[in-house]
């Protein structure tokens, strides 16, 4: 991996991660790699679009209700047909498969990771 450049604090404060639940899921057969395509609500910030490549590990029903981790400040980027308003944060596995990063107890939605 090399090595890795160092930040500071007030670099990783403009990074927004906030915390939404995912109020739908379905395929996005139109991406160039298989992905679904979410609609999130991140509360007061309201609902916002993303396309993520989940389908390794998750079916789209499972989905639905779980609370994500999403990078908000990033400017929109198209996919395709999907205007992607967010980046869900996830982990790569032992074969590359995203694994989403998500809260392990209930928390206000669009509250920040800090």
């Amino acid at each position: 991996m090399g090595e890795v450049a160092t930040i500071g604090v007030a670099d990783f404060e403009r990074v927004e991660m906030r915390v939404g639940r995912i109020l739908e899921a379905e395929p996005f057969p139109e991406a160039r790699k298989p992905a679904y395509k979410l609609r999130i609500d991140f509360g007061s910030l309201g609902v916002r679009r993303s396309s993520a490549q989940l389908t390794a590990h998750y079916q789209p029903n499972e989905l639905i209700g779980r609370l994500i981790v999403a990078v908000t400040n990033f400017p929109p980027r198209q996919i395709g047909p999907v205007r992607s308003e967010v980046l869900v944060l996830g982990v790569p596995d032992a074969t590359g498969e995203v694994v989403l990063l998500e809260p392990t107890n209930d928390v206000p939605l669009g509250g920040r990771v800090y």
